[in-house]
């Protein structure tokens, strides 16, 4: 049978190749036992003094020698600490949150103030039971500016409407940040895309900065696809994702621990606020949230019991440098739609029809809807830009949009027509006047009138306005009169006096007495 191999003695040498394939190549314990030719536990042994000694890779210069290894190592091991003054827990898991601080730095720290103190597992024994015992608030560590989270509460306010007596339950919805639990809450009508757009920009309005992540539930309003690894957000959502340039996170359904932070929030509101409202009257939108911001700044300036520092104290000091400046404009919510452009090169926008360059015809668009604006886009890129008309009926449309058979007729008016005539005289005025006030519409003579002031580009104006006059003269008011008049070259011809008729005597008819 063969002899198991005896494993060889530990040297300070292999400490440090110990501590090179733990931090650099990221080895188990297992492989550097198998590499090495050590035990594991004597692997696992050099590692724990290593860290209770707070030594890592690679060795600062002062343990160059293998003598002050030996006595970093191996000082007062198995003994207790003289030290035994502990720190204050409450600044450590406070100093914790800031971005690059770690739990052996902390401890270094206060290893420099009290040498004699505690070690470093003791240290991180003592850190996780204050931990436990601690506000939930403290179960999860939120680096600052890292991440907001939201979501609606449960309980409504009643608002009145004064007018008709009906009563609307108002929906609180209340963002949170997760390293200072900075609380933000306000009213709205609804939980539908407009409201909850409006509550996350005001949030990040009254935080006066935008984290790295929004942590939001999976509203439907919002979340299109509610996929834990790839949600599919509403374009409109991801658009103000964009605009504050942060990520949306959607929790997964029916996980409350995902947005721990905002679900204690919620409480805490429901608690600290809608109960102070109970008894209250509300008449509209305005005068509930003035309230509500009223309790607000209470909440957030309230000392918080396991911390001893208020909300606004810990915000001030470690969150609001971490949060990223808000853009110069805040953003302006859009709804987006798909549209087929018509065969007249107009896509139908809410009962109102808007141009774009008729090569799209046939082609489905997307659009996008504000307040003011409707932007029309094709491939991402932006086709067209109209301002919104307040009524729906109607034609907007872009003179470049349009073919140029078309662009011809765009701005025609009777008095464009007309002011066209008068250029070639008062006579074609006139007659283009008459063509359009004789017809049941003004419309129906804008081909007639449009055919008179092209007949100056093949004759003389001299000639067209005399033939005009002609016309005139025998009430022959159309497009082909006037045409035949200048062919026939009638036009040169004196126009004769229209002959007086005598009115033919007869017994049934009454002379010129009678009306005396």
């Amino acid at each position: 049978m063969p002899r198991r191999k005896q494993a060889k003695r530990t040297t300070v040498k292999d400490l440090r190749s110990i501590l090179r394939l733990t931090y650099e190549q990221d080895l188990s314990v297992r492989e550097i036992s198998e590499r090495l030719q050590i035990s594991k536990s004597s692997v696992a042994t050099y590692l724990l003094r290593a860290r209770e000694a707070g030594l890592s890779w690679p060795l600062p210069p002062i343990y160059e020698s293998e003598a002050a290894l030996q006595r970093a190592l191996f000082r007062r091991v198995g003994r207790p600490p003289q030290d035994l003054s502990e720190p204050e827990w409450p600044r450590v898991a406070q100093e914790l949150k800031r971005k690059g601080v770690t739990l052996t730095l902390l401890w270094q720290e206060y290893r420099t103030a009290h040498p004699d103190g505690y070690g470093y597992t003791w240290f991180c024994e003592k850190f996780d039971a204050y931990r436990r015992r601690a506000n939930p608030t403290f179960r999860h560590r939120h680096a600052a500016g890292a991440v907001m989270q939201t979501d609606y509460a449960g309980p409504t306010v009643e608002v009145i409407d004064p007018q008709t007596g009906e009563i609307r339950q108002a929906q609180i919805f209340v963002a949170v940040l997760g390293a200072s639990s900075l609380t933000f809450a306000m009213g709205s009508f609804g939980q539908r895309l407009p409201d909850w757009i409006e509550g996350q920009t005001r949030a990040l309005s009254y935080f006066g900065g935008v984290p790295k992540a929004i942590v939001c539930d999976n509203l439907k309003a919002g979340v299109v696809k509610a996929l834990w690894f790839e949600p599919t957000l509403n374009q409109t959502f991801a658009a103000m994702a964009e605009h504050y340039d942060t990520t949306i996170l959607p929790t997964r359904s029916r996980k409350p621990r995902d947005k721990g932070k905002v679900e204690g929030a919620v409480l805490i509101v429901e608690r600290w606020i809608l109960a102070r409202l109970r008894h209250r009257r509300f008449f509209n939108l305005t005068d509930l949230n003035t309230a509500i911001a009223g309790l607000l700044e209470e909440l957030n300036h309230r000392p918080m019991r396991h911390i001893g520092k208020s909300r606004r104290q810990l915000f001030e000091e470690i969150e609001r440098a971490a949060l990223t400046p808000l853009p110069g404009e805040p953003f302006e919510y859009a709804e987006w739609k798909t549209a087929k452009v018509h065969p007249d090169y107009h896509v139908e926008v809410d009962k109102t029809f808007y141009s774009v360059p008729h090569r799209l015809i046939g082609r489905r668009v997307d659009v996008r809807l504000t307040y003011r604006a409707v932007e029309i886009f094709q491939d991402h890129t932006r086709v067209a830009s109209h301002v919104r008309r307040s009524q729906r009926s109607g034609h907007v449309t872009v003179n470049e949009h349009m073919p140029k058979a078309h662009q011809r007729y765009a701005n025609m008016t009777p008095a464009s027509l007309i002011k066209m005539a008068a250029r070639i005289g008062v006579n074609a005025a006139t007659l283009v006047e008459r063509m359009m006030r004789e017809r049941p519409h003004p419309e129906q003579g804008y081909r007639s009138a449009m055919g008179i002031i092209a007949l100056a580009r093949r004759y003389e104006r001299d000639r067209l306005e005399a033939a005009c006059e002609r016309a005139l003269v025998i009430n022959a008011i159309s497009y082909s009169s006037v045409s035949a008049i200048l062919k026939s070259g009638l036009d040169r011809a004196s126009p004769a006096a229209a002959p007086v008729k005598a009115t033919p005597s007869h017994a049934n008819i009454r002379g010129g007495g009678y009306y005396q």
